[in-house]
């Protein structure tokens, strides 16, 4: 048996695996891009209750357990009642989804979404309300009950996640910065995923996104900033000086058609790259690595650019760098990889892992073995 490290998927909304499939047909009047696939996202968070959102993040973590992840980066933001009124227990569905985690023998890192507008002067509605909170205030305190709660757990880590510069006001970014320092805990935020997103941040603040949260003091070690889909070389600079991470989502993105970010500029400015299932439109760690490669070779024109061993590179996203964004000291564990499959009949040893990231697929982990 090969042993690798075994993967972690460093962003996760494991409620939209309950629609898969269902956003793959064009709707008449609806949005040909990713807002209107977040017509048929919001349907379904709508429809969710403590009950179901376990269920369906339980068929979520198995699948990833399956495919040799060990580690999750649960984005989550569906904390209310379909009004936004909160529950009586105000982290019951936070604590649904990490019991799901725990169920499929997964580590997870439950990042605790901020969120508290539509839009720069749009309220939230409809589905929106259930993600939002009063006011920041009750948002830092339902992570800092998070964090006291699972404090002792070894296979739990509570992060902090403004869910992206949409939909957050620009005032609250200097307090959660605080926080995050004060609890030492991980910070992810959507970046750039869209053009109109970088655009509404430009016009609000005459700022790009990095440099809204670089002002504010949020850039840090422990940040995370996912997608990076348009971001440019001086935003690719500042997360690289602040240590920052780079969460990569190769199957999200070409689904979504949210476009390839520039990976060469978040290599040559040395920002951690990690990987993410995000929604679940299928889910395989080795399909995300070879997207991650590929997709760089379909922007640039060029197969190696600025990585002399891209397969050993992009596995190292997809393992202990993907586990180190979400506060954990490394993969946790290994995989064991069979030995006797066709696909890997007549690979020399010393080229088993460029076989793997570019021809692999999740029927050959044998395992996943803990060593944590």
């Amino acid at each position: 048996m090969q042993k690798l490290p075994a993967f972690a998927s460093a962003h996760s909304h494991a409620f939209q695996r309950a629609m898969r499939g269902m956003a793959e047909r064009a709707v008449p009047g609806q949005a040909d891009d990713f807002w209107g696939w977040r017509e048929a996202m919001y349907g379904v968070a709508s429809s969710l209750t403590p009950e179901s959102i376990y269920r369906i993040s339980l068929v979520a973590f198995r699948e990833l357990a399956r495919a040799g992840v060990l580690t999750v980066g649960e984005f989550h933001y569906v904390h209310h009642q379909p009004d936004g009124t909160p529950y009586d227990d105000r982290t019951v569905m936070s604590d649904a989804v990490i019991r799901a985690a725990k169920d499929a023998g997964l580590r997870i890192a439950l990042l605790r979404v901020l969120y508290a507008r539509g839009a720069p002067g749009v309220p939230a509605a409809g589905t929106q309300l259930r993600f939002c909170d009063a006011s920041l205030e009750q948002g830092l305190t339902d992570v800092e009950t998070l964090v006291q709660r699972y404090a002792s757990d070894k296979d739990v880590c509570i992060g902090v996640a403004p869910h992206s510069v949409r939909a957050i006001p620009p005032a609250w970014l200097s307090e959660i910065a605080h926080f995050s320092f004060a609890h030492a805990v991980p910070v992810h935020m959507h970046m750039a995923e869209q053009p109109a997103e970088v655009e509404a941040c430009i016009a609000e603040t005459k700022l790009r996104p990095v440099e809204l949260l670089a002002e504010h003091d949020v850039l840090c070690e422990r940040f995370v900033a996912v997608h990076a889909t348009h971001i440019t070389n001086t935003e690719a600079r500042l997360l690289g000086q602040s240590g920052a991470f780079a969460c990569i989502c190769p199957t999200t993105e070409r689904d979504l058609g949210d476009g390839l970010p520039d990976l060469g500029a978040l290599i040559e400015h040395d920002v951690r790259l990690c990987l993410g299932v995000d929604g679940y439109a299928m889910c395989d760690p080795f399909e995300e690595m070879r997207g991650l490669v590929l997709g760089e070779r379909l922007r640039t024109g060029k197969r190696f650019g600025r990585w002399a061993t891209p397969a050993r590179s992009a596995w190292k996203a997809a393992s202990d760098d993907g586990a180190r964004a979400l506060g954990f000291d490394d993969a946790g564990g290994y995989l064991e990889i069979r030995a006797d499959a066709p696909s890997l009949e007549l690979v020399a040893e010393d080229h088993w892992v460029d076989a793997l990231v570019f021809s692999g697929s999740p029927g050959l982990v044998d395992r996943v073995v803990r060593t944590c």
